[in-house]
C-alpha cells in the first residue's frame, strides 16, 4: 500500500468524521457513478443516503480515516447516483489501496454473514472485543476469518513456460498451475503434487516468488517458480482442457495484470 493502513478492531467511540465504507450487497461494492470525486463512499454512516446495514465491522484506519466493512440488506433500495459493481470490474478503476480494503472487506463480511451460530452446537455467537473472532457462549468454539491458502506456479523449460486451460477461463487464455494446500502438506509439497496431478510432469528447483490476497472468495495465493526436470504433458481431463509449452515471446492470452500469475509471467518474460 502506498498509504498507511492500520488493522482494527475496536471502532472510535464516537464516529463524528467521514470514513470509508466497503458495503456489500452479495459480493457486489456500493459505489459512486460517473460525476462524483470519490469512487467510494466516504461518510459518518450509511445512514447519510437512506441506507441501514444489516451488520457492520470496523476495519481500521487508512491514514487516519476510518475504514468499515458493511453488510447491505437485498432488497436495499440504492440512492440515485450509486450502483453495485463486482471486485474484479473494479480493478484499475478503483484506487490501489482502496481495492486491497475492497478485498479484505468483502472476506470479513461474508465471514460475519456466515458466522452468527455455532457450527457446533447451533448457539447465536458473540463477536469478541478485542480481536477479530467470534466466541460461542455455550462450547467456547472460537472462529476466525477464514483464509484457504493455494499455491501458485511458474515451470520454466529454458525460455519455456507451462501454461494450461481449465474450462473455467475466458476463450483463448491460458495461465499458470495453481491448487490449494491440502491438511497435512507443505507449500513445496503441494507445487509438486498439483503439478504432476494436472500436467503429469516433474520439477525442481522450487523457489518462493511472493504472495496475493485472493478474495474471490478468501484465497491467499503463494507463489512460486520452478523448473521442469523430466516427464511428458498428460493433462488431468477433470481439471484441464490443454497444456503446453510456450516461449516466452510467443505466449497465448494471459490473465489481466491484476493477478499474481500475470506478476510471475511478467517477470519470466522480462529475464
Amino acid at each position: 500500500m502506498s498509504q498507511t493502513f492500520t488493522p482494527g478492531v475496536i471502532p472510535p467511540a464516537q464516529q463524528s468524521s467521514p470514513a470509508w465504507w466497503f458495503a456489500f450487497a452479495g459480493s457486489k461494492l456500493l459505489v459512486n457513478l460517473e460525476g462524483h470525486p470519490d469512487l467510494l463512499p466516504k461518510l459518518v454512516s450509511l445512514t447519510e443516503i437512506g441506507l441501514v446495514p444489516v451488520r457492520s465491522q470496523f476495519l481500521g484506519t487508512l491514514n487516519e480515516t476510518p475504514c468499515y466493512a458493511a453488510e447491505l440488506p437485498k432488497d436495499a433500495i440504492l440512492p440515485q447516483g450509486m450502483g453495485l459493481r463486482g471486485l474484479r470490474d473494479l480493478y484499475g478503476t478503483l484506487d490501489d489501496d482502496l481495492f486491497a480494503l475492497s478485498g479484505r472487506a468483502i472476506q470479513i463480511v461474508e465471514w460475519d454473514r456466515t458466522h452468527q451460530f455455532c457450527g457446533h452446537c447451533a448457539t447465536p455467537t458473540t463477536q469478541l472485543p478485542h480481536e477479530r473472532a467470534k466466541r460461542c457462549p455455550n462450547c467456547g468454539l472460537v472462529n476466525y476469518p477464514r483464509l484457504s491458502p493455494a499455491v501458485i506456479v511458474l515451470v520454466s523449460r529454458g525460455d519455456e513456460i507451462l501454461l494450461a486451460r481449465a474450462p473455467r477461463f475466458p476463450p483463448g487464455m491460458y495461465s499458470i498451475l495453481a491448487g490449494f494446500v491440502e491438511p497435512g502438506e507443505s507449500l513445496e509439497e503441494t507445487v509438486v503434487r498439483e503439478v504432476r496431478e494436472e500436467v503429469g510432469i516433474e520439477i525442481e528447483d522450487i523457489r518462493y516468488f511472493g504472495s496475493q490476497p485472493w478474495p474471490f472468495p478468501n484465497s491467499l495465493m503463494i507463489g512460486f517458480t520452478a523448473t521442469y526436470a523430466r516427464g511428458e504433458i498428460v493433462i488431468e481431463p477433470q481439471e484441464l482442457t490443454d497444456a503446453a509449452w510456450f516461449h516466452k515471446h510467443h505466449l497465448p492470452p494471459i490473465p489481466p495484470k491484476l493477478s499474481i500469475a500475470r506478476k510471475l509471467i511478467d517477470w519470466f518474460v522480462a529475464l
